[in-house]
């Protein structure tokens, strides 16, 4: 019989499965009734299956999924016909995913795949035709495919692991890390508990509290923090402490007038050394009125690693009775009544988001950041200068030295440099600042607009590069490009094509563009581009080592 259950279906006949091979399921996991499971999957204990999910073992199989594992709502799992790794076990598996570990939301794991014990694999990611060892954490929006990732590493949000080289570089994950993941596996737990819990009425019966004697809706005695007295705090500043204190962090706070909060130069609050939510929401009560008029945040300490773990603004001069804002490292946080975007907590006034998250994603990667500048003139031929070298690995110092040399060059161009230390080369290249743009935005917003007139590089400020500001020949968004492809170790090529060939997607191939570094490359593009004024022509960055395509950009396009 093909059909287990409206959302369990052995395999289909296909020519290479002539079996009907059903789903093998532990009697201890939850499988929701909208999630969909098909074929030769291999279900442990206590594995959470939440809505939304796709499993088909119908081409590449068999799938093994491993106890105390969640997968949770919209993730796809699938496999290629070809393609196998070797699980735990020693056997052939197209998708081998181990025990503890979380396969967040929207994420996608596509074999020939495996995932090792205790990881962490972040919302939207993709895992293709690659390993991930045990104990490692993937972030959000992350593709990891053709490469082996060692145990213990972190991937962070948004990175592209496509060669070994890449892989080999990765940090590692950090304790608090590893917590978060551990934490994420316990919650799922218990959902997986509730829910199954939740059909069984002599399951549930204790749950709630019999003895009641009023006559309104029952409810459950499930006390989830320890209770404290009533606060004057918006709720969302109380749970951050609860948040912080369960995860064993000291909370401090930091005050900083209008002129100090822009050059980022705060001064310590009273020291918060009670780990009691009462006392330390007392003491929070306090700074603020102690510092009404000036900025205040609070602040989160893993005492373990030495370092911060949160930054979040909690008081501004402007705020109003009604009115509550919070900014928070990597994110921003606003209740509606907020009217207005700020700006990162623990940035240099007028870095927006993207700079931040991307420097961030550079010391996680154990990188070095340097700034470098260039005028107009300069800009044009590729010839930047080094501004003051940056001796600190912390963010608020990189963003910091970032603001300073805006502010004393605010008529150059100013990039942010990504250094590779141990391959000693460039990992990345971003323009943060351009000649005509605020140097002073201390109440700049980033809108929806502005953001897509910037394309791949940062904007500090609120106006955009005027056109009269690039090469003759080439436009800014193709130098920064090229630039880009440059400092990642990609070999340039360019290709041709007319009106009709580019229709039909039939493009000419052409050399490799010679030139020992950007600059050169960019003259000798632009010589090409006066030969073939009436072509369109595209560039073609190609990763030597893994010999395939990484990137395509049309640089110029014939005049009508």
């Amino acid at each position: 019989m093909a059909v287990l259950q409206n959302n369990v279906t052995a395999s289909p006949l296909t020519p290479w499965s002539q079996n009907l091979v059903e789903p093998d399921i532990h009697h201890t996991a939850y499988v929701h009734a909208f999630s969909n499971i098909i074929g030769d999957v291999r279900i442990g204990e206590n594995v959470m299956i939440a809505p939304g999910i796709s499993i088909r073992a119908d081409e590449g199989n068999p799938f093994s999924i491993g106890a105390n594992t969640n997968i949770q709502d919209g993730v796809v799992i699938h496999g290629l016909e070809q393609g196998r790794v070797h699980g735990e076990d020693g056997k052939p598996y197209s998708v081998w995913i181990g025990k503890n570990s979380s396969i967040t939301h929207m994420a996608l794991i596509h074999g020939p795949a495996y995932v090792g014990n205790d990881c962490f694999i972040g919302f939207r990611s993709t895992v293709f035709n690659a390993k991930v060892g045990n104990g490692c954490v993937v972030m959000m929006h992350a593709l990891i495919q053709d490469v082996e990732i060692a145990p213990g590493k972190y991937v962070p949000s948004g990175a592209i692991i496509t060669n070994q080289e890449q892989a080999d570089r990765l940090s590692d994950a950090q304790p608090e890390d590893r917590a978060f993941a551990s934490h994420i596996i316990s919650i799922n737990d218990s959902l997986r508990a509730g829910y199954r819990c939740a059909d069984d009425i002599e399951c549930i019966a204790p749950v709630y509290k019999t003895t009641h004697t009023h006559t309104g809706p029952t409810t459950l005695d499930l006390p989830l923090q320890p209770k404290t007295q009533p606060s004057s705090l918006h709720p969302d500043i109380v749970s951050s402490v609860h948040n912080l204190l369960s995860q064993g962090y000291q909370v401090g706070t930091e005050h900083a007038n209008k002129r100090r909060f822009q050059t980022s130069s705060w001064t310590s609050c009273a020291s918060f050394n009670s780990h009691n939510a009462g006392e330390v929401l007392k003491y929070l009560e306090s700074c603020l009125q102690d510092h009404q008029g000036e900025y205040v945040r609070l602040i989160g300490i893993d005492t373990n690693a030495k370092r911060r773990v949160l930054e979040t603004i909690i008081q501004r001069p402007t705020d109003h009775p009604g009115q509550f804002e919070v900014t928070t490292i990597g994110q921003k946080v606003s209740t509606p009544s907020s009217s207005h975007a700020v700006s990162h907590a623990s940035a240099p006034t007028g870095a927006n988001s993207e700079l931040v998250t991307t420097i961030r994603q550079l010391l996680n990667q154990g990188c070095k950041v340097a700034i470098e500048r260039a005028d107009k003139r300069r800009f044009q031929t590729s010839s930047w200068t080094s501004c003051s070298a940056i001796d600190s690995q912390t963010e608020s110092a990189i963003l910091a030295a970032i603001s300073d040399c805006i502010a004393n060059h605010p008529h150059d161009y100013i990039r942010a440099i990504g250094i590779d230390t141990h391959a000693k080369r460039r990992v990345s290249e971003q323009i943060v600042h351009r000649p005509g743009q605020s140097t002073s935005p201390s109440h700049s917003t980033s809108t929806a607009s502005s953001s897509s007139n910037t394309s791949s590089s940062f904007n500090t400020g609120s106006k955009s590069t005027p056109a009269n500001t690039t090469s003759s020949v080439l436009d800014l968004d193709a130098i920064e490009s090229i630039s880009r492809l440059v400092a990642q170790g990609c070999a340039i090529f360019t290709e041709f094509a007319d009106e009709r060939r580019k229709k039909s997607n039939a493009w000419e191939t052409g050399g490799q563009v010679s030139g020992h570094n950007a600059a050169e490359i960019v003259r000798s593009l632009e010589s090409i581009v006066r030969d073939r004024s009436k072509s369109y022509v595209r560039v073609i960055g190609v990763d030597r080592q893994a010999k395939k395509r990484v990137a395509e950009k049309v640089i110029h396009r014939p005049s009508k």
